[in-house]
C-alpha cells in the first residue's frame, strides 16, 4: 500500500481497474481481477454484478443469472434486473426481457442505457407502440449516444416514417454502416413479425370456422434472429441482445 492511501482507497481503485477493463471489452481479463479482488477484499456486491456482467457478457448466462437474483434486493438490484433482461433477450425470450427491463428501469428511470434496451426489448416482442416511450427518452436524455439514437431510429422505420428515421440519423452524423445496419434490422423485424401476425390471422379465421380448432398459444414469445452483420451499429445495440446463449429461467 502506498504512504497515505488507506486499504479502502485501493479497493476503490482496484474496482475502478476492473470498470474500465470491462468498459474496454477486456471481460475475460476483469474475471481474472474479479477472482484476484475477492481474494484480498472480499466479495461486494458491486463486485459480483460485475463477475455477472462479465460471465454474461462472455457466454456464460447460466451462471451469470443465479449472481444477479442474489443482488435483486439490495443496491445492484436495477443492474441486476437489466442482466436477467439482457440473457432474456439473447435467448429469444422477449416478453421475460421486456418485463426484466422494466423492473431495471423502474428503480433507476433516468438511466438512459436501460430505457434503450428496454426500448428495444419491446420491438423485439412486437410491441411497437409501447416501445417509443422509452426510446425518445433515452434519446433525448443522452443525445450523444449512438446506440440510443439508432435504436429510436430503428422504431422510427418499423412505425413507417423512414423520413423520420433518416432525419434521426443525418442530425446525430451516424456513419454509412451504422445507417445500412439499421435499415437492414428494420427489414428483418419485419420479416420476422409477418409469421407471427400471419399466424394469428390464420388461427382467429380457422377457429371461426371450426370452433374445436386449437389456436396458437399466446404465451409463446416470438424470436428474432439477429444476424452477425449488424456488428456496424455502434455501441452494442445488437450485442447486447445476442452475446449470451443460455436459457433465462423464470422471475421469481
Amino acid at each position: 500500500m502506498e504512504p497515505g492511501t488507506s486499504p479502502h482507497d485501493n479497493q476503490q481503485v482496484y474496482l475502478q481497474l476492473i470498470r474500465k477493463m470491462q468498459q474496454q471489452g477486456a471481460y475475460y481479463a476483469s474475471l481474472a481481477h474479479i477472482d484476484a479482488y475477492r481474494l484480498q477484499y472480499g466479495n461486494p456486491p458491486e463486485l459480483r454484478r460485475l463477475q455477472a456482467d462479465a460471465l454474461r457478457e462472455t457466454g456464460q448466462g447460466s451462471a451469470a443469472v443465479p449472481i444477479y437474483r442474489g443482488l435483486l434486493r439490495g443496491d445492484q438490484s436495477a443492474a441486476a434486473w437489466h442482466g436477467l433482461g439482457l440473457i432474456a433477450a439473447s435467448s429469444g425470450q422477449n416478453e421475460e426481457a421486456v418485463q426484466d427491463l422494466q423492473k431495471a428501469v423502474d428503480i433507476e428511470p433516468i438511466n438512459a442505457a436501460y430505457l434503450s434496451d428496454l426500448g428495444f426489448a419491446r420491438m423485439r416482442a412486437h410491441q411497437i407502440a409501447a416501445a417509443r416511450e422509452p426510446l425518445a427518452k433515452a434519446a433525448q436524455l443522452s443525445p450523444s449516444d449512438a446506440k440510443a439514437v439508432s435504436n429510436l431510429a430503428l422504431w422510427s422505420l418499423l412505425n413507417g416514417n423512414a423520413q423520420q428515421a433518416d432525419a434521426i440519423m443525418q442530425q446525430a452524423k451516424l456513419p454509412q454502416a451504422t445507417r445500412d445496419a439499421v435499415l437492414h434490422m428494420a427489414v428483418q423485424m419485419r420479416k420476422a413479425s409477418a409469421p407471427a401476425a400471419k399466424t394469428t390471422t390464420t388461427s382467429a379465421s380457422t377457429t371461426a370456422v371450426a370452433t374445436t380448432t386449437k389456436p396458437v398459444s399466446p404465451g409463446m414469445p416470438h424470436q428474432v434472429p439477429v444476424p452477425p452483420e449488424f456488428s456496424g451499429i455502434p455501441g452494442g445495440v445488437l450485442d447486447r441482445f445476442g452475446n449470451t446463449t443460455s436459457t433465462h429461467e423464470a422471475n421469481p
